[in-house]
């Protein structure tokens, strides 16, 4: 069984125990409560578990199952390449990042909202767009479809940069209460990671680019 799969297995084993429905969350202990990321109590009671335990949360079926489907199609290649790139050391080197993901997602949002106790975020978002990113480095043209026009594929790279796009525009202008700053952070720290641990896929990058152009 692939990590991907295990991580996919355990964030709806937490989702569910911590309740997918208003009604649920009420019911079970409080649990959803204790482990969202919030910022006030992270910093006022250095409950800084928190900005781990909440990507193994969501606030709806809806929510989990997103996230699980692109964390299942992207992350399997990932962890594949991370064994391919990195040997023995592949599918550690997976886990460190996806957890660290999580957390470094959250970063923003702590402290724009440290003083907020209005603001809580949950859910994998901010770390299934780091893997989304490293997929992005290692296969910038492939060929991705859009959720508002399924039966056309754009490059993964004209994708990602118009996720960046709207991801910062929606961080300072969207109210719609999703985490939009963890969303961009994840796509970030994912480019920054795999740079970092293996520079030459910037070489990868370019020459597939290369050779997806028509001209």
């Amino acid at each position: 069984m692939s990590i991907t799969i295990v991580i996919i297995v355990i964030t709806c084993i937490i989702s569910y125990m911590a309740g997918l429905t208003p009604q649920e969350r009420m019911s079970r202990n409080g649990l959803f409560d204790k482990l969202k990321h919030y910022p006030v109590a992270e910093k006022g009671n250095k409950e800084f578990y928190r900005m781990l335990s909440s990507g193994f949360l969501h606030g709806s079926w809806t929510h989990l199952i997103f996230n699980m489907y692109v964390l299942w199609t992207f992350g399997e290649t990932i962890e594949n390449q991370f064994m391919s790139t990195f040997g023995s050391m592949g599918r550690l080197i997976y886990v460190l990042f996806y957890l660290s993901a999580i957390v470094v997602a959250d970063i923003p949002s702590y402290f724009k909202h440290q003083n907020n106790p209005g603001f809580a975020s949950i859910g994998a978002s901010g770390a299934v767009a780091s893997i989304l990113f490293v997929f992005i480095m290692f296969r910038p043209m492939d060929g991705l479809m859009f959720i508002f026009f399924p039966f056309f594929a754009f490059p993964a790279i004209v994708l990602g940069i118009g996720y960046l796009i709207y991801s910062s525009w929606a961080n300072k202008n969207s109210r719609d209460n999703i985490d939009h700053s963890a969303h961009f952070a994840g796509a970030i720290y994912g480019i920054i990671f795999i740079i970092a641990l293996h520079p030459s896929v910037i070489t990868t990058f370019l020459s597939r680019i290369q050779e997806g152009l028509p001209f």
